[in-house]
């Protein structure tokens, strides 16, 4: 049941709208002053605020600019009498959405009413999804590189410069693009990506430009681009180095003169676009092997910047790495893993060749796969291991050992140990998973001089 607050100081008017609004369902508060408003809005947070202009003491002009203050998404709509119209419209320009003239018409007001808790309700659910694809795609480091690269962004997203962006595959240039976009004076308005090299050549015109019905087989209905969809917002272009030479023509003119046609149309569509652009090539190497188009690179190439690959970064590894582990664990209701030391250096020596992505491909893997709350070296992918002589030095420390019965009996006693772990310190489950009888197992515990309370459950 949706809530409507009722602010006029005429009781008739609160009578009336009462008793039509909750023949509707609708719950319904009444207030008779704008202050009285303002105290309800506090502690009832409701759907809707209806709410009259003219009221002594605390006006709705001042009840509406207080409510947007503390609840921009909050839906008003203002009452006003014969003769208030131009102060209807100054109240839509400070955030109302509607404006009813008093007495309101039943079959009007209903409507407007549902319209507008419709609209309320979408604009939460549009910042909700807003921060949760903000969430997704966290830029997050602390290395020198990547806090140069911060205050890169901070300089630049303010202004409507075109930025070109380079890096290898999977280094995180699409989180640099909406960086830039989240700090920009476009950033309520539309973040449309483009992935230039997963469109088929014969499809990325009705793609970028949209098409109108019938403009080719298959076209059923008219279709928006992805130039009309960010109209006032910003488009990222990704990975624009794939896209073929006839397709860079057409993309230079319309990022030239920002207006285009429609496949199969001739109606002319004026856009406002902020354009950023990225790509995992040397484009200068393109251009010189006739696969780029010059022109089309100094168009781009306003602002260049570069982010550099995973292994250019190795103080960011563990933040990102406990950042993907606590994403894929505690935000899915699972206890949160934790990286063992040996498995924190393995980590750090290998040469990320999918950088970012790869590494968040680990965690994922590793936060369903590794069967304790801890993560070891045994738990990590053979090719990490592998990397730089990791192997040896991770998997095989007892090898620095004397003699073979020194390197058994530091095998014996690690790997009792991390069994207990897997089994909670239970002696008689971890006896029977490693196929000996319990007593035994005991007996090796003592001699081993393992603590298990110190060296098993506080792990």
């Amino acid at each position: 049941m949706f809530t409507v607050l009722v602010i006029d100081d005429e009781r008739s008017i609160l009578q009336s709208l009462e008793g039509i609004l909750s023949d509707e369902g609708y719950q319904v508060i009444l207030a008779d002053s704008g202050r009285a408003g303002l105290d309800i809005i506090d502690k009832e947070v409701p759907d809707l605020v209806l709410l009259d202009i003219a009221m002594p003491g605390m006006d709705g002009m001042e009840v509406l600019a207080e409510t947007k203050k503390i609840y921009p998404f909050m839906p008003v709509v203002i009452m006003t009498g014969h003769g208030s119209i131009d102060l209807a419209v100054r109240a839509i320009k400070m955030g109302s959405y509607d404006f009813l003239e008093k007495p309101p018409e039943m079959d009007k007001l209903l409507l407007t009413v549902k319209n507008a808790i419709d609209f309320g309700n979408l604009q939460r659910e549009n910042l909700l999804l807003k921060q949760k694809i903000e969430k997704q795609h966290p830029f997050i480091g602390n290395s020198p590189a990547i806090q140069t690269l911060r205050e890169q962004i901070k300089q630049v997203a303010p202004t409507d410069a075109w930025v070109l962006i380079f890096g290898e595959n999977g280094s995180g240039k699409e989180v640099v693009a909406r960086e830039i976009h989240r700090l920009s004076l476009r950033r309520d308005r539309p973040f449309v990506e483009v992935n230039c090299a997963a469109i088929p050549e014969e499809l990325i015109e009705s793609e970028l430009f949209g098409h109108e019905k019938g403009a080719f087989t298959g076209a059923t209905s008219s279709k928006r681009g992805k130039f009309d969809m960010a109209h006032e917002g910003t488009l990222f272009l990704d990975e624009i180095g794939d896209m073929s030479l006839k397709t860079q023509a057409k993309i230079l003119r319309i990022l030239e003169e920002q207006r285009f046609e429609r496949v199969g149309g001739n109606k002319t569509i004026q856009v406002n676009v902020r354009v950023i652009a990225a790509t995992n090539k040397n484009l200068e190497e393109e251009i010189r092997k006739g696969n780029f188009r010059e022109d089309l690179y100094f168009r781009l190439n306003v602002i260049p910047f570069t982010v550099p690959p995973l292994r250019e970064r190795k103080d960011d590894i563990l933040l990102l790495a406990n950042y993907f582990l606590s994403e894929f664990t505690v935000n899915r209701g699972k206890k949160l893993k934790t990286l063992d030391p040996d498995a924190v250096k393995a980590l750090m020596a290998y040469h990320w060749p999918g950088n970012v992505r790869e590494l968040r491909n680990v965690m994922e893997r590793l936060s369903i796969m590794a069967q304790s709350d801890t993560i070891f070296p045994r738990d990590l992918p053979p090719e990490i291991l592998k990397g730089k002589g990791v192997m040896a030095e991770v998997e095989n420390p007892f090898l620095t050992l004397g003699t073979i019965k020194e390197a058994v009996s530091s095998f014996e006693r690690n790997y009792i140990i991390e069994k207990l772990r897997e089994n909670g310190g239970n002696i008689s489950k971890t006896a029977e998973k490693i196929g000996i009888a319990r007593r035994n197992l005991t007996h090796k515990i003592k001699s081993y001089d393992i603590d298990i309370k110190k060296e098993v459950l506080s792990e």
